[in-house]
C-alpha cells in the first residue's frame, strides 16, 4: 500500500490545537440529543397528561422561561390555587422579557380555569417526576449555553472562525465543528480531497459484473457531513443568496418531487463543503452569486 500510495495522513487533534475544540464540538452535541430527547418526552407524556393546553405557550426548545414557569407551576391546580392577581404577581419575574406580559399571563391563566388536566395533587409523585425531568431540561439548557459562550470566547479572534460565519447558514457552532473536524482546511489541495473527507465524493459498488448506483460514499466524517447539510438546509431558507438560488434552478422543474428536492439538497451540501474549503483556503471572504453569468462577460463557475 505504501508502494502504490495508498495511505491517509492522521492528524494529531493534540498537535494540530484542536483538541479543545473538538471536546467543545462533542460536548456540545451530546448535551443537545440530550435535551431534544427530554424536550420530546415532556412534549408527548408529561404536558398531555397534565398540563395539555400549555404546549401552545411552548415556543422553541430555548424557552427557558416555559420551563421556569412550568416548573413552578406543574399543573392547572397550581395555578387556580391562586387568584388572577395573584398569579400575576409569583409569575411575573418567570416569564423574562416579553412585550405582553400581562396579556400572556391572562391568557395562562384563563388556559387553566378550562383544562382537562388529570386531577393529580402538586404534591403526588407523578408531579414530583414532571419537575424533575423540567430542571432536567432547563440544566441542559444552562449547559449548552455555557458551551457556546466558551466556544465563542476561544475563537472571536480565530481569523478561520470569522471567515466561516460569513457564509449564509454556517453558525457558530457550526463553525466550531468544521473546524474541531476538518483541522486546518488547507492541508487539502483540492476541494475533491476535502469532499472525500466528508464524505460527499461519489461511489459506485462493483462485484464481478456487478454494478451498482452511482451515490455518495459517506466514507468520510459524519459529523462534518451533518454540519454542513444542515447548514445548506438553513443557507436555503434565507434570502437572497446562491445557495438559494441554486436550490431553485435545480428543482424549477417540479417543486414538489421529494426525490428531486432531496438530490438538490444534496447538491447544496456539496456546495457548502467546497464554498468552506475556498474560504478558508484562500482567505478571502465569500461572495454571494459569484457563480452567476455577468452581462457582457464570460461566466465563471464555482
Amino acid at each position: 500500500m505504501l508502494r502504490i500510495g495508498a495511505t491517509q495522513r492522521y492528524v494529531d487533534p493534540l498537535a494540530a490545537g484542536i483538541n479543545d475544540l473538538q471536546e467543545l464540538s462533542k460536548t456540545h452535541e451530546a448535551i443537545s440529543r440530550a435535551k431534544t430527547e427530554t424536550w420530546h418526552r415532556l412534549r408527548t407524556h408529561y404536558l398531555p397528561l397534565y398540563f395539555p393546553e400549555i404546549e401552545r405557550f411552548a415556543g422553541n426548545s430555548r424557552s427557558d422561561w416555559f420551563l421556569a414557569l412550568l416548573e413552578r407551576f406543574p399543573t392547572p391546580s397550581s395555578i387556580m390555587a391562586l387568584d388572577r392577581e395573584g398569579f400575576m404577581q409569583e409569575a411575573w419575574s418567570l416569564i423574562g422579557r416579553k412585550v405582553s406580559k400581562a396579556r400572556l399571563l391572562t391568557d395562562i391563566y384563563e388556559t387553566a380555569r378550562a383544562s382537562t388536566a388529570l386531577p393529580v395533587a402538586e404534591g403526588s409523585a407523578a408531579v414530583t417526576m414532571f419537575r424533575m425531568v423540567l430542571a432536567e431540561a432547563r440544566s441542559l439548557i444552562r449547559q449548552r449555553d455555557q458551551i457556546e459562550e466558551l466556544a465563542h470566547a476561544m475563537l472571536v479572534d480565530h481569523n478561520d472562525y470569522q471567515l466561516l460565519r460569513k457564509i449564509p447558514g454556517i453558525g457558530p457552532i457550526h463553525a466550531l465543528t468544521i473546524l474541531a473536524e476538518a483541522g486546518d482546511l488547507r492541508r487539502f489541495g483540492h476541494h475533491r480531497q476535502f469532499l472525500k473527507f466528508c464524505g460527499l465524493d461519489l461511489a459506485t459498488r462493483k462485484s464481478g459484473t456487478f454494478r451498482g448506483r452511482t451515490k455518495l460514499s459517506k466514507y468520510g466524517n459524519a459529523r462534518l457531513r451533518r454540519a454542513l447539510w444542515m447548514a445548506a438546509q438553513v443557507a436555503a431558507r434565507q434570502r437572497d443568496n446562491s445557495f438559494r438560488d441554486k436550490l431553485g434552478r435545480y428543482t424549477a422543474r417540479d417543486r414538489h418531487d421529494a426525490d428531486l428536492r432531496r438530490k438538490a439538497v444534496t447538491a447544496l451540501t456539496a456546495k457548502m463543503a467546497r464554498v468552506v474549503h475556498a474560504v478558508i483556503k484562500g482567505g478571502a471572504e465569500y461572495r454571494p452569486f459569484f457563480e452567476r453569468p455577468v452581462p457582457g462577460g464570460r461566466t465563471s463557475l464555482c
